[in-house]
């Protein structure tokens, strides 16, 4: 087998087990409902399989420097979110994902120009979720419509993660690990929730799934800080397992608080 089919099957694999990820994770979100769908959706399902692609491609330095690049992009991912979510309120699609989709991009962009600590990143993070948190509180209670899953729904997000994982993985060579990074936390699954929902349920709904997704998103970056610090002192394989936990134990903790805050609400 020459090398280069060796290569795109090995990319065509990696492809169709990010893709995998992704219809799992859309099925359990539409079941489940806003709350266990935003906690679902802040779940790595995009970003952790391009990670651990570049796992196997390159080394633990690599990983490292890549996830100090994640970290500050996490921040620009709330406040698109809150984009989104203060503009879909009164404008259609096209203007609230549009602008949403911007402000990540300009962020990112800016993000890109700096050298970033671990100190920083977490800075970054903690200034950008105390802004937005509070601000997407107001957000999160809105009656959710019945959702009818049409056929091209959850092709169309694992095209969209499978995409993602063969950018990050056939260009991680040569634009090194702090473009990678950037690359490996584009917000693909939240930009497929708003462009699948909003037509169909409107904005305030698909808005509140977002807000919801705040203390997900913060735990999301917290996972990439332990994975920056794990990845350095015990490899790849330990940091990777570490961020992942981190996440899970995470939303089971908001899952479980908020199901206590409900059952005392209830008469």
């Amino acid at each position: 087998m020459s090398l280069e089919l060796h290569f795109v099957l090995v990319l065509l694999l990696r492809m169709a087990i990010a893709a995998a990820f992704v219809v799992s994770a859309s099925i359990i979100t539409e079941r489940a409902g806003p709350v266990i769908g935003a906690l679902v959706a802040t779940l790595p399902v995009s970003a952790g399989p391009s990670y651990v692609f570049l796992a196997i491609d390159h080394d633990a330095a690599f990983i490292a420097q890549g996830a100090l690049a994640s970290l500050p992009v996490n921040a620009a991912t709330i406040f698109m979110c809150l984009t989104y979510v203060v503009l879909s309120q009164r404008h259609n699609l096209v203007v609230s994902c549009g602008s949403a989709v911007a402000v990540w991009i300009v962020l990112a962009s800016i993000i890109r120009q700096f050298d970033w600590s671990l100190a920083a990143g977490l800075a970054a993070n903690l200034i950008a979720f105390g802004i937005c948190i509070p601000i997407l509180a107001r957000y999160r209670h809105v009656k959710m419509p019945l959702v009818t899953r049409r056929w091209y729904d959850v092709p169309m997000r694992a095209l969209l993660v499978a995409t993602l994982v063969a950018i990050v993985v056939s260009t991680s060579g040569w634009v090194g690990p702090r473009i990678s990074g950037i690359i490996a936390l584009f917000p693909v699954v939240f930009t497929s929730m708003m462009v699948i929902l909003h037509p169909r349920i409107g904005g305030p709904p698909t808005a509140a799934v977002l807000a919801n997704s705040a203390w997900g998103l913060l735990g999301f970056g917290m996972a990439i800080a332990i994975m920056h610090v794990a990845v350095a002192q015990f490899g790849s394989a330990t940091g990777l397992s570490l961020a992942l936990a981190t996440c899970v134990l995470w939303n089971l903790t908001l899952w479980q608080r908020g199901r206590a805050i409900r059952k005392a609400r209830s008469p």
